[in-house]
């Protein structure tokens, strides 16, 4: 039976061993070193991903939800809606929103409001692309249609429910979708 035992010990020992240098040095380290590759470019300019929602300034492009994140970290805020602070940031983010969109606070989208777990998530729902579309046509010159086309077009079916791809959807405003 101690024979048994120790032999198992000692396999054991061994997988212990190799998943620690396989899974806690190898492995980070490889992801290390893909990091560090140089990106993908284009012309000499850097080629953004449509799977992270970077928001750009201006009245002509449309805004991905707020993010507690500061590049290049993600994370969320890990406040509740029981927090006071909480409450007042997104009341204040609500209140800035309606002024930008020309619209009554009500009328303001919980997404347009409240940050994704990870803070970059590049998508919102059609309501909020919806109260976006006036600003952004008016102020990119795109003709309204044309913006809700692009809107349209760059809207999936995830499940549960649609979302709109802000980072593609800009980089057509941006490419003189005409």
């Amino acid at each position: 039976m101690t024979t048994t035992f120790f032999k198992q010990a000692v396999a054991g020992l061994r997988v212990l061993l190799v998943l620690t240098v396989l899974l806690g040095v190898l492995y980070p380290a490889g992801v290390w070193a893909v990091s560090r590759l140089p990106g993908l470019q284009a012309n000499a300019e850097a080629v953004d991903t449509t799977l992270v929602g970077v928001d750009r300034e201006g009245d002509q492009w449309f805004h991905t939800r707020p993010s507690a994140a500061t590049l290049p970290a993600s994370g969320g805020s890990n406040k509740g809606e029981l927090n006071p602070d909480y409450d007042a940031v997104i009341s204040s983010r609500r209140a800035t929103i309606a002024q930008r969109e020309g619209v009554s606070q009500d009328r303001v989208p919980q997404d347009a409001v409240t940050a994704s777990g990870s803070g970059l998530d590049p998508h919102i729902s059609p309501a909020y692309a919806e109260l976006q579309v006036p600003r952004v046509a008016r102020a990119s010159g795109v003709g309204e249609e044309r913006v809700r086309e692009l809107v349209a077009a760059h809207t999936a079916g995830f499940p549960g429910e649609p979302r709109v791809n802000v980072t593609a959807l800009n980089r057509a405003i941006g490419s003189g979708a005409e």
